[in-house]
């Protein structure tokens, strides 16, 4: 990835480039160990610019040069830059930023990584790191004080993605249909999950499966998994069942009509039952069927199967 030159010269205050046409920009954001750097590798891995570790005030000159180099006909037109906490006045000057060039026609999608504090404490043992605020007191301490500072922040995301329970394969899987060349449906992600596991970060919206019965209790379904047909055969057959998820899609029409409407292109609707392997597997399966259409890109993520 890019490394940039922090004494780029920074366009003259009103002199941005007017946004380009087919210019896709990406800041890629959130907290220290969440997998910026794996997102970052996807991005370019899929044919995008990306500049690592980018103060935000070079954000401007970042997508000044891209707009100018469109509008010649030269790559790049796809542009990610990653800016973490390192960067000082991180929240402050980033939010400036992306409403400078909001204020000016460019309209920047914010991507944040977040994971919960108990992911983050093993993620930095594992690696024997010590956290970018952490200072003198515990890494405990350095990744709560890098949550508040980066609250406001998380809020006004265009995208927030939960990678508490993903390796680094998963969270791959997960962010390239998000980012994939020439889809302008709004990307859905299904997510299937064990509340035993905690809720994911990043739902939009929660469905509880536990108002179905538990194939775990019948002895001939306890080692397969919703990917099974035994297994899907038996939560369909359910009372409830067929109808829940009809209901599921009606919303997730309306939600869709809504969103085109307001310009957001990404939604995770995320499936849970007790331990995310039966229940909220199959049902996420069919959910994933059905929402991809017209309306979706639809993608299917099962958080938590082959965990237990």
């Amino acid at each position: 990835m890019t490394t940039p030159d922090a004494t780029a010269e920074l366009p003259p205050s009103g002199r941005l480039a007017a946004p380009a046409q087919n210019v896709e920009f990406v800041v890629v954001t959130g907290m220290s160990g969440a997998g910026r750097s794996t997102v970052g590798k996807v991005l370019e891995d899929m044919g995008w610019y990306v500049v690592d570790n980018l103060p935000p005030a070079l954000l401007l000159s970042l997508v000044d040069l891209a707009g100018r180099a469109a509008r010649r006909g030269m790559r790049p037109r796809r542009i990610a830059a990653i800016v973490d906490v390192r960067a000082r006045e991180f929240s402050q000057s980033l939010t400036e930023a992306i409403s400078e060039l909001t204020g000016r026609g460019w309209q920047p999608n914010v991507v944040f990584l977040d994971a919960t504090d108990e992911a983050l404490v093993r993620r930095f043992e594992s690696v024997r790191r010590p956290h970018p605020l952490q200072g003198d007191g515990r890494l405990l301490d350095g990744i709560q004080a890098e949550r508040g500072h980066l609250a406001d922040l998380r809020s006004t995301a265009s995208i927030v993605i939960d990678t508490s329970g993903l390796n680094v394969h998963q969270l791959a899987g997960k962010v390239t249909p998000m980012f994939s060349a020439g889809e302008r449906r709004a990307r859905l992600a299904v997510v299937s999950f064990g509340f035993k596991y905690g809720v994911p970060l990043d739902a939009d919206f929660v469905f509880d499966m536990r108002f179905l019965p538990n194939p775990f209790w019948v002895p001939d379904l306890r080692a397969l998994s919703g990917l099974d047909a035994p297994v899907s055969e038996f939560v369909r057959s359910q009372p409830g069942a067929d109808e829940f998820v009809d209901r599921v899609v009606d919303l997730m029409e309306t939600v869709a009509a809504g969103y085109e409407r307001e310009g957001r292109r990404y939604v995770t609707l995320a499936v849970g039952c007790t331990g995310g392997k039966h229940r909220s597997v199959a049902i996420a399966e069919v959910l994933g069927e059905r929402l991809a259409g017209d309306r979706f890109a639809t993608f299917v993520v099962h958080r938590d199967l082959g965990r237990e």
